[in-house]
């Protein structure tokens, strides 16, 4: 007898890949010890090497962190570590030099909840089936939406993106798949959202030039970036053309340079004092 599989569990829609959060800071040396020293992150050997931005990779995801006035993501990145005690460890070794800052970090029911210096707030997780094959990287970005809005948030990414979505039973929870086991979550909440200032979230997506005729048509278009990549800022219901959230998107096609890079990850439980010969890379 043939065996039978659900295939479409392994779809992932038009969205193949969330690859990076954006968000400025004022103070590189303090991002170097929350990102790279307490959460056990990997400063890019190769790309933005100097004192004007940062680039860190978290497995095959990267948060971006140019200098500037500080953004604070509307929400929260969850993150999968392999080792949360370890992660604890680490943050409050770096406590004493992040005092003065918003930095904080409370181990809760399942995972370690982290904020950065200038109120990024970050939750990590153990790898779990819930993730996937997951061990190291950036699993989700959740954004705190005004009610009644997720399922025109929902209808948007299906219509215009032909991204892969799905709604909590109460309508109240947008899901969209953004690749392999990658979500970008818009979660609704009574309290007045925070005003929009500037950060970005950046995707890879298979069939590039349809989502950007349908971006354009709608007037949504913000920058045509070059010939792999474009932006736009408004998320709006695709039957109304009402204006739900504002989160930049950096849209990259599978053609753009950069797709596929290999991202240098380092192991964070190596050290000089208890150093061990060949583990000095991530192997997860």
């Amino acid at each position: 007898m043939a065996r039978s599989f659900e295939r479409s569990r392994e779809d992932v829609g038009n969205i193949v890949a969330l690859e990076h959060v954006n968000v400025t800071i004022p103070d590189q040396r303090l991002a170097t010890l929350f990102y790279v020293v307490g959460m056990g992150f990997t400063r890019d050997p190769y790309l933005s090497v100097g004192d004007e931005n940062m680039w860190v990779n978290l497995g095959r995801q990267q948060f971006h962190l140019p200098t500037r006035g500080a953004q604070v993501l509307r929400g929260h990145v969850g993150v999968v570590v392999p080792d949360l005690a370890a992660l604890a460890a680490r943050l409050g070794r770096v406590r004493a030099k992040l005092a003065g800052t918003r930095f904080a970090c409370s181990e809760n029911n399942g995972h370690v909840a982290v904020t950065c210096p200038w109120g990024n707030e970050l939750r990590c997780y153990a790898p779990q089936p819930r993730f996937g094959d997951m061990t190291f990287g950036m699993a989700y970005v959740e954004f705190t939406v005004r009610p009644g809005t997720a399922p025109g948030i929902a209808r948007f990414y299906e219509h215009v993106l032909a991204a892969r979505t799905a709604l909590s039973r109460d309508d109240a929870m947008a899901t969209v798949s953004v690749g392999h086991d990658q979500q970008v979550i818009f979660r609704e909440n009574d309290a007045p959202p925070r005003d929009y200032d500037g950060h970005h979230i950046a995707v890879y997506i298979a069939d590039f030039s349809t989502p950007h005729r349908l971006l354009a048509q709608r007037g949504l278009v913000t920058e045509e970036s070059d010939e792999h990549q474009y932006r736009f800022q408004h998320i709006v219901d695709p039957e109304t053309g009402a204006r739900l959230f504002e989160i930049e998107h950096e849209v990259r096609s599978l053609k753009h340079p950069m797709w596929g890079r290999a991202l240098v990850n380092r192991n964070p439980a190596q050290t000089q004092r208890g150093y061990v010969r060949g583990r000095d890379a991530y192997g997860g």
